[in-house]
């Protein structure tokens, strides 16, 4: 999305970004099956195909994962966030031939409905060593489907940003299905260690990075003030690069501090595509660009640049001895409000 409105296209690095996915995608399941042939020259090919969209998927998932925390880490990362839904979208359809390659296989000639047999097919639940696995499979699958299913930025408008956000958060949820599926998997029918340590390590990989982020962003989570405070002094003028933007938290929101040709403005740090974080993106042909995807907004009333109706909420601000005071109550999106001059700059003479 920018000011220059047009259709969403394949541009290059959306183009880079699929062939690099497309080409380490086969080249994995290339690698995976010559591997396994190799290593395992009696294996089925209906097993040696559910093993290497399976393993393809779970390597997938933890990339996905791994990409949020990363970026928060360092900038530097952010070009994998870059249409990671593509990514996400790719794990689905490898997770989703996982599992009918499974189902082809076990459930296919049975009596019951394939789907229904994998439901009820194994009632063993007491005993850990032939606990029914494939439901929790299955359940993931479900979400996995969900989040693939409204991935495109027309269910991201019509949900709105929170719902979506919530809707996606399940990810979470369909990561520790996946890891009970496939831990109980390798309990019952494999016996080499190195799967196990494997899949604790990818576990312990994510919570470590997911744990380093947050420690990183404690600071940015401590409120400088409660809601009922008039005016917050939230830092110095100084501490703000030219045409860049600050994060701060008062009365428990990020707000995100922008200075620009002399002024300061103070919008919400919450981009309205994903949530992302303006505040960390700078301002480039007079609107504020969001580091995620793009999305631009006016600073100095929190809306986007027609034809797009995406707004953010603004806040009051004004600067005393070269100190940024903001008020911690937000107008409602899309207010215009007056950027705070700087003493000295063209715009205040």
């Amino acid at each position: 999305m920018s000011v220059s409105y047009q259709a969403v296209g394949w541009n290059r690095q959306k183009k880079v970004y699929d062939w690099t996915l497309a080409l380490g995608l086969l080249s994995y399941l290339g690698l995976f099956i010559g591997l396994t042939v190799a290593t395992h020259p009696e294996i089925t090919a209906e097993t040696l195909l559910i093993r290497a969209f399976g393993t393809a998927a779970l390597l997938l998932l933890h990339i996905v994962l791994a990409i949020g925390p990363l970026c928060r880490l360092n900038r530097r990362f952010l070009p994998l966030l870059y249409n990671r839904r593509h990514l996400g979208v790719t794990m689905f359809i490898m997770a989703l031939a996982h599992g009918v390659f499974s189902i082809i296989q076990f459930h296919l000639l049975g009596p019951l409905n394939p789907l229904v047999n994998v439901l009820v097919g194994n009632s063993r639940y007491g005993d850990l060593s032939q606990f029914p696995f494939q439901p929790l499979g299955l359940a993931a699958l479900g979400i996995l489907f969900l989040m693939a299913a409204t991935s495109h930025d027309f269910w991201l408008a019509n949900l709105s940003a929170p719902v979506w956000k919530s809707l996606h958060m399940l990810v979470y949820l369909a990561y520790g299905l996946v890891v009970a599926h496939v831990a109980l998997g390798i309990l019952q029918y494999e016996t080499q260690p190195l799967l196990v340590a494997l899949l604790a390590a990818g576990g312990l990989t994510l919570l470590s990075l997911h744990l380093w982020a947050a420690w990183r962003e404690r600071g940015a989570d401590r409120s400088l003030a409660e809601a009922d405070d008039a005016w917050v002094d939230v830092c110095a003028v100084d501490d703000i690069a030219e045409k860049r933007g600050k994060v701060v938290t008062v009365a428990g929101e990020r707000l995100a501090i922008f200075r620009y040709d002399g002024k300061i403005s103070v919008l919400s740090n919450v981009c309205q595509h994903q949530n992302g974080p303006l505040g960390e993106g700078k301002i480039v042909d007079g609107f504020v660009v969001c580091p995620w995807h793009g999305y631009q907004y006016k600073p100095d009333c929190g809306a986007s640049p027609e034809p797009f109706n995406e707004k953010i909420p603004t806040f009051e601000v004004r600067l005393d001895n070269n100190r940024v005071l903001v008020n911690p109550r937000p107008n409602l999106p899309g207010t215009p409000v007056a950027p705070a001059l700087i003493e000295g700059s063209p715009s205040h003479g």
